[in-house]
């Protein structure tokens, strides 16, 4: 009985153990329960607040956009309005610009017209004084005219005055020259008589050969001689030179001056006529000057052969005996190719 009253006891105990174990096990499922439970709302609130704050962030960012937005629209107005007003300003000034361009068109304008009514009033005036001015010239060439025809029959009366005075000399000079050479020619008529009754009276002598020329070696196209040396030979190629430079300028001088008297006398500028006598004192002047010329050009050719002979070692001796020429000969002329004696008749003469 005891047995069976402790195992009801034991029974009842585990019964009372278990419902313990069962309440505190719907305690702790309770508490979990509302520990969870807490912890949703908690996280509800959470995410409401979070919700709530980003929304008032998204409300913020909202009004500082649209603040932005108005702002933005704000400058852009102002800056339109700016514009606008440069537009009217810069409008202004292109305006006045263009004012003041056709007020400077206008005045540049009256102007010329000005200058154009001042040059025309001036070219009148020019041409005013420019037919005066060639009235007076004219008539200043007329004058002038006058006084050089009345000149110019005073100086042809003086020429031909002088021309008959000349003539007269002249004739008196070639009468008294004549008469000279006519008696010049009976004299040396006389005595080529006397030398021919001579020469056929005698036996006419033979020329001597001429003696051999000692030649020395070219030196700058100079052929040196026993007679003549380098030095002697070069001072007178240069003086040689010099005269013939000299000669050619003279002959060529005076073919321009007959020339030019031959152009004058085809322009008109000498009158062959009764008043005036300058035409034969022209023709005079002219055949001087030519015949001067001809004799220069021909003292020329001498010169060239003298320089070639210079050059053949031939320079200085007699062309006629071969003897050598005097230096004080040569000097005096150096183109000669003949002795004192031989050119007067004497020794050399065959």
């Amino acid at each position: 009985m005891i047995m069976a009253v402790s195992k009801k006891k034991l029974a009842l105990k585990k019964k009372l153990a278990q419902r313990k174990k069962l309440a505190l096990k719907k305690k702790l499922d309770l508490r979990k329960k509302l520990a969870l439970k807490k912890k949703l709302e908690l996280q509800k609130k959470l995410a409401q607040k979070k919700k709530l704050e980003l929304q008032k962030k998204l409300a913020q960012k909202k009004k500082l956009e649209i603040k932005k937005k108005l702002d933005l629209k704000k400058k852009l107005d102002l800056q339109k309005k700016l514009a606008q007003k440069k537009k009217l300003e810069i409008k202004k000034k292109l305006d006045l610009k263009k004012k003041l361009e056709l007020q400077k068109k206008l005045e540049l304008k009256i102007r010329a017209a000005k200058i154009k009514a001042i040059k025309r009033q001036r070219e009148t005036e020019k041409r005013v004084a420019l037919v005066a001015r060639a009235r007076a010239q004219k008539e200043k060439q007329k004058e002038a005219v006058r006084i050089a025809k009345e000149r110019a029959k005073l100086k042809a009366q003086q020429a031909a005055d002088r021309l008959a005075l000349r003539l007269a000399k002249e004739k008196e000079k070639q009468d008294a020259k004549e008469a000279r050479e006519a008696e010049k020619a009976a004299k040396l008529a006389a005595r080529e008589a006397e030398r021919l009754a001579e020469i056929e009276s005698h036996r006419k002598p033979v020329a001597p050969p001429k003696p051999p020329i000692i030649k020395g070696m070219m030196q700058d196209g100079i052929t040196p001689t026993k007679e003549f040396n380098f030095e002697f030979l070069l001072s007178q190629r240069e003086m040689l030179l010099g005269e013939r430079r000299n000669l050619l300028g003279q002959a060529d001088r005076l073919e321009s001056e007959a020339n030019a008297i031959v152009e004058n006398s085809e322009m008109g500028d000498v009158q062959f006529d009764d008043e005036g006598g300058e035409g034969d004192t022209m023709v005079v002047e002219r055949e001087r000057d030519l015949t001067l010329s001809a004799s220069a050009r021909q003292t020329v050719e001498e010169i060239d052969e003298a320089l070639k002979r210079i050059e053949t070692g031939d320079y200085g001796y007699s062309g006629r005996s071969g003897l050598p020429i005097p230096r004080e000969r040569l000097k005096a002329l150096p183109w000669t190719t003949e002795l004192v004696q031989e050119r007067a008749g004497g020794i050399g003469s065959y």
